[in-house]
């Protein structure tokens, strides 16, 4: 599933374009959408405190090798599109697999084109507050 972005197609990129070109991956020779996703996936109507069920799904999301991030209320996911969806679903069958009833929030930032968004949006915001944007 990890994907090289030197191994794809260079293309120039604007960052407030509203479309991209979209690269082509040369391994699969299909379209390579990037897309950052937050999900959080709990069982609904387990004891008030769920962190041993959450921990199963953000294990498998961590044993998928695309790029991620845990914080408080979502773990990010980064890669192109068919990647991280499989990943969503196969964390969310840890939990239903088990017989839960789960709940799932999905928000998806779908874009052609840009690699390292997991990072990339908060250091730009960090650059605007400091005032070092050009």
């Amino acid at each position: 599933m990890k994907r090289r972005a030197e191994e794809r197609n260079t293309m120039s990129l604007d960052r407030n374009a509203e479309r991209q070109e979209v690269p082509v991956d040369p391994a699969t020779g299909k379209p390579y959408i990037n897309t950052l996703a937050a999900v959080a996936i709990s069982p609904a109507g387990a004891s008030p405190e769920k962190s041993t069920y959450v921990s199963q799904a953000v294990d498998v999301i961590r044993q998928s090798g695309l790029p991620n991030e845990t914080n408080a209320m979502f773990t990010n996911i980064e890669g192109d599109i068919d990647d991280v969806l499989k990943v969503i679903r196969d964390a969310t069958m840890k939990l239903a697999g088990q017989g839960y009833r789960t709940d799932v929030v999905i928000r998806l930032d779908i874009r052609p084109g840009f690699e390292g968004q997991i990072h990339a949006k908060q250091e730009l915001v960090d650059e605007i507050l400091s005032g070092d944007q050009q």
